[in-house]
């Protein structure tokens, strides 16, 4: 019987492992729980034609934009002036720190949570010369929406 009792509790705690696992797949390192768990405000596919799908995308102050990439190609997600080949394929507004998701492989994901509201212009690093580009408008934080 303690057999028995000690096989359920190993593959209890497996499970476990197994749900923490998919829950934090793909979460950026440090992400508040509460932002992996929730549903994204949009979600951008990388391409094999070189281009975020869609280009341009909206949310409020406190969501979270998640590219996913569903292409062949190693993409990445970059607002950061300093990587950039041509300062217009970059913006950040007043207060906003840049980011780079790094290198994203085929089938991986990468989140960035948005915090000051304004014009984000992104790009690729390896595919900006192809013009690999692409924006998200961040509003002020919905009121009493969460």
């Amino acid at each position: 019987m303690a057999e028995r009792a000690d096989s359920v509790r190993a593959r209890a705690g497996v499970l476990a492992m197994v749900i923490l696992g998919a829950v934090f797949a793909g979460a950026p390192f440090g992400a508040p729980a509460a932002a992996v768990a929730s549903a994204p405000g949009a979600v951008i596919r990388l391409t094999n034609t070189l281009a975020f799908e869609p280009k341009a995308v909206t949310v409020h102050v406190g969501q979270a934009v998640e590219w996913r990439n569903g292409s062949l190609l190693v993409h990445t997600v970059t607002a950061d002036p300093a990587l950039a080949a041509n300062a217009k394929d970059v913006a950040l507004p007043a207060g906003a720190k840049p980011f780079n998701s790094g290198d994203l492989k085929p089938g991986a994901t990468y989140r960035h949570i948005f915090a000051v509201p304004g014009r984000y212009r992104y790009f690729c690093i390896p595919h900006e010369g192809a013009g690999m580009v692409g924006e998200v408008v961040v509003l002020p934080a919905q009121v009493g929406v969460r």
